[in-house]
């Protein structure tokens, strides 16, 4: 039974978008979400636990734990290795729309997230 479960699981991971699956990985997207509403010029360090942890959790899509990465690396801006990442979620044609303005709005944050950001993220991720 346990080789027909790991079965499925690779087919549903293959045949789903991966930032797709984050409506269903419990609420992470809106954590991360969150954590960028929140942050002042960084992540505080107990939300850089939080973002480490989604990181480097292997059963969440690889695109979610790359934004969790870029945020966790925040220092003022997005350096450039968390912006590409940030650019190949926005401009994936798999991925869902709340995922790409997150994404855009984590590229794009200098300091803190500009009001219009707060209240993008409010209205996607209440």
């Amino acid at each position: 039974m346990k080789i027909i479960n790991k079965f499925l699981l690779i087919v549903v991971i293959g045949l789903f978008p991966q930032l797709s699956l984050a409506q269903g990985a419990g609420g992470v997207l809106k954590e991360i979400a969150d954590i960028v509403a929140s942050i002042n010029h960084f992540p505080s360090d107990a939300d850089k636990t939080k973002l480490m942890a989604i990181s480097d959790n292997g059963n969440l899509p690889q695109g979610l734990r790359d934004m969790a990465t870029a945020v966790a690396t925040i220092n003022h801006s997005t350096n450039a290795e968390g912006k590409e990442a940030l650019a190949r979620i926005a401009a994936s044609d798999q991925a869902p729309d709340r995922a790409k303005a997150l994404a855009g709005i984590i590229s794009d944050l200098n300091h803190v997230p500009s009001d219009e950001a707060k209240s993008t993220l409010a209205e996607l991720f209440p």
